[in-house]
């Protein structure tokens, strides 16, 4: 039985994946295994073993920090965000905000800047209409 850290590790590993636009074949692919292997790995069935999460995390280009990334606020995922600011855990898996990443990515560095400003600047328009 998977517990909360296989769950999260594997929840990382399937956002990466998507955020690359790869496929499980093609990431079972990169590290010479089966598709299935990477299925049970993104649902937390099979654990992830340490040289294997390292062949994973340069198939995706990242470091292995990543898949650890927030495990220490783990317990606070369930808790409802404490104030604007903070995102619910949920957002990253939408398929929305997969495509805005992807597509904001594809940019220049100057486009890309311009679109954060542009960002920053209507979060502060709201702010101040509130």
């Amino acid at each position: 039985m998977a517990n909360s850290i296989d769950l999260h590790v594997g929840r990382r590993l399937r956002r990466r994946r998507r955020l690359m636009g790869m496929t499980q074949q093609q990431l079972a692919d990169a590290v010479g295994i089966r598709f299935q292997q990477i299925q049970k790995y993104e649902c937390g069935a099979n654990r992830i073993t340490a040289s294997r999460l390292f062949e994973l995390a340069g198939a995706l280009s990242i470091a292995v920090q990543y898949f650890y990334d927030g495990l220490s606020n783990l317990a606070a995922a369930n808790e409802p965000a404490a104030n604007d600011d903070e995102i619910g855990p949920d957002v990253l898996r939408q398929k929305e905000t997969l495509e805005l990443i992807r597509a904001y990515y594809r940019l220049g560095e100057r486009p890309r800047r311009r679109l954060l400003d542009l960002a920053k600047a209507l979060k502060d328009d709201a702010t101040d209409a509130a």
